[in-house]
C-alpha cells in the first residue's frame, strides 16, 4: 500500500469530465529500413507479452479504509485494456494523426484499472508510425516521465531489446541506518520533523504575505497576483469537454546561437517566442491584450540528483513583456521576471512551495465547481512548461524518435496548456486546449514566426 501526497490526491480532486488529469507523450517514429512492412502490428504483439507490470503501472486508487486514499497492486490486470494498436484503411498525414490523438486524449480514464495506456498508431506518411503513451498525472510529473523516457529508449538503432515503460524496475529509496531506539534518537527525529514543518509553515506564510502586500499597493510589481486576469479572451474561463492538439518545434541548434549572440537562456528564447505568438493569435481572433500576459509555470522542486517517483513540482506566476516590445527587450523583459520567480522559489523551501501550489489549485478547483470561472478573473492567461529531454537521437527496436510532444492537462480557469519537450536536438511545442478554441495551429505557425524575428532581429537568421 503506498499512499498519495497532498498534490496527487489534489489531481483526483479537481478532476472531471471536462477537465480530465492524465498527461500523455505524443512520439513520431520512422520505421527502420528493410524492417517496415508489419512493424507497427508486430511490435504490439510483442508489447502485450509484457504484462507483469511494476509501480507504479500496477497501481489502483482506492479511496476508502482507514488509512484513507491509498494506491493499491491491481488484483485482476489486463494488458488488452491497456495497449491498442489502430491503424486507419488509408496513409494519414500528421495533422489527421494529432485529430485522432486528441479525441483519445479526451476521456476521464477508468479509476477501476492502473491509470495508463499505450497507443499505437500506424500507417502514417513516409513510413512512420506514432505512440501515445497516457498515464494519470498523480503518476508522474513531466520530470518523471522523462527519465521514463530515457530508459525504455535506446540511443543505438542496433538495439532491438524491447524495454516497455510499464515493466521498468522500482526504484526503492536506500534503507536509512538501523538506529537503536532510545530516547536521544527519538527526540532528535521528533526536533527535525518539527523543524521542517516549522520552516513549511513559514514560507506558505511569506508567500500569502507577498500577495497581500502587492494586492494593497505596498509593493508594485515583487509579485504577479493570483486571480488578477481580467480580460475576457478565449484562453480563460471553464474547460469544456473535448479537446485540440496543435504542435510545432524548433532546431535546438538555431535556438542555441540565439542564447549564444543575447546572452539569454532556453527559456528566455522560447517564452519570447509564446508570448509574441499569444498577442499575434490574440490580435487575430478578435480579442487584443494591450498589456503584458501573465502565465502559470511549474517548477521543479527536486534537488540536485533527487530521483524520486510522482509528483515535486510547485507553480509560480511569471509576467512576460509589453506588447509592444522588439524582440530582443522582450526577453530581456522575461528574464527579468524569471530572475525575480527565481529568487521567490528560492526563499522558500519546496515543501512549502508544493503545499502552497496545492491550496491555489483548490481554490481555483473549487471556483470552477461553483461554475465561477467565467465570472471570477483567472490566474494568469494560459500555463507553460518546459520539461529538459535527452540530447542524443533514441530508438525504439530500430525506428527513430523523430519527434517528441508533450501533451498535458488544463488547470482550472484555463482553457489551454503549452508545454515544451527538449528532445535529440528538437525543441517541440506541444499545445493542447479545449476543442471550442478556434485556429489552434495559428498559434504553433506564429511560434514559428517568433523565432524568425528573434533570429533577426540578432543577425543569427
Amino acid at each position: 500500500m503506498r499512499k498519495l501526497s497532498a498534490l496527487d490526491l489534489a489531481f483526483f480532486l479537481a478532476e472531471s469530465e471536462g477537465s480530465p488529469k492524465h498527461v500523455a507523450g505524443l512520439m513520431l517514429f520512422q520505421k527502420p529500413v528493410g524492417n517496415r512492412r508489419n512493424f507497427g502490428r508486430r511490435l504490439v504483439d510483442e508489447l502485450k507479452q509484457h504484462d507483469r507490470p511494476t509501480e507504479p503501472f500496477n497501481l489502483v486508487i482506492h479511496f476508502t479504509g482507514l488509512t484513507g486514499p491509498h494506491w493499491q497492486p491491481a488484483q485482476n490486470f489486463d494488458i488488452e485494456q491497456h495497449v491498442f494498436y489502430h491503424r486507419p484503411r488509408k496513409s494519414s498525414t500528421w495533422i489527421q494523426v494529432k485529430d485522432f490523438v486528441a479525441g483519445l486524449h479526451e476521456p476521464v480514464m477508468d479509476r477501476s484499472r492502473p491509470l495508463w495506456e499505450y497507443h499505437l498508431v500506424d500507417g502514417i506518411e513516409g513510413n512512420r508510425f506514432a505512440v501515445y503513451l497516457r498515464v494519470h498525472h498523480a503518476y508522474a510529473d513531466g520530470m518523471t516521465m522523462t527519465s521514463w523516457l530515457q530508459k525504455t529508449l535506446s540511443d543505438s538503432p542496433d538495439d532491438t531489446v524491447l524495454r516497455p515503460v510499464w515493466t521498468m524496475p522500482v526504484v526503492r529509496s536506500r534503507p536509512k541506518q538501523d538506529r537503536r531506539l532510545s530516547l536521544a534518537g527519538g527526540l532528535r527525529s521528533l526536533g527535525t520533523q518539527s523543524l521542517s514543518q516549522l520552516l513549511t509553515a513559514g514560507g506558505m506564510a511569506k508567500l500569502a504575505a507577498q500577495q497581500v502586500l502587492e494586492r494593497a499597493g505596498i509593493t508594485r510589481k515583487a509579485v504577479s497576483l493570483q486571480f488578477n486576469t481580467t480580460d475576457k479572451t478565449p484562453l480563460t474561463g471553464s474547460a469544456t469537454a473535448g479537446r485540440s492538439i496543435a504542435t510545432t518545434f524548433l532546431d535546438m541548434g538555431e535556438v542555441k546561437d540565439v542564447c549564444r549572440a543575447t546572452r539569454a537562456t532556453l527559456n528566455h528564447v522560447a517564452l519570447a517566442c509564446i508570448d509574441g505568438a499569444l498577442h499575434r493569435y490574440l490580435d487575430k481572433t478578435g480579442y487584443p491584450v494591450d498589456h503584458p500576459l501573465t502565465i502559470q509555470m511549474p517548477v521543479n522542486l527536486r534537488k540536485d540528483g533527487k530521483d524520486k517517483a510522482g509528483n515535486m513540482v510547485g507553480v509560480a506566476l511569471v509576467e512576460l513583456a509589453q506588447p509592444a516590445a522588439d524582440p530582443i527587450r522582450r526577453m530581456q523583459e522575461i528574464g527579468h521576471s524569471l530572475h525575480k520567480v527565481r529568487n521567490q522559489v528560492d526563499s522558500v523551501p519546496g515543501d512549502a512551495m508544493q503545499q502552497y501550489t496545492v491550496i491555489s489549485a483548490l481554490t481555483a478547483e473549487l471556483i470552477d465547481k461553483l461554475r465561477l470561472s467565467d465570472r471570477i478573473p483567472a490566474t494568469g492567461h494560459t500555463l507553460v512548461s518546459n520539461v529538459p529531454g535527452p540530447t542524443q537521437t533514441l530508438y525504439l527496436k530500430g525506428a527513430r524518435l523523430e519527434q517528441n510532444y508533450p501533451i498535458s492537462i488544463l488547470v482550472p480557469g484555463l482553457r489551454m496548456n503549452i508545454t515544451l519537450f527538449s528532445c535529440s536536438g528538437i525543441l517541440n511545442f506541444g499545445i493542447v486546449a479545449t476543442k471550442d478554441l478556434e485556429q489552434l495551429n495559428l498559434l504553433a505557425d506564429f511560434i514559428e514566426d517568433e523565432f524568425s524575428e528573434i533570429r533577426g532581429a540578432v543577425g543569427t537568421a
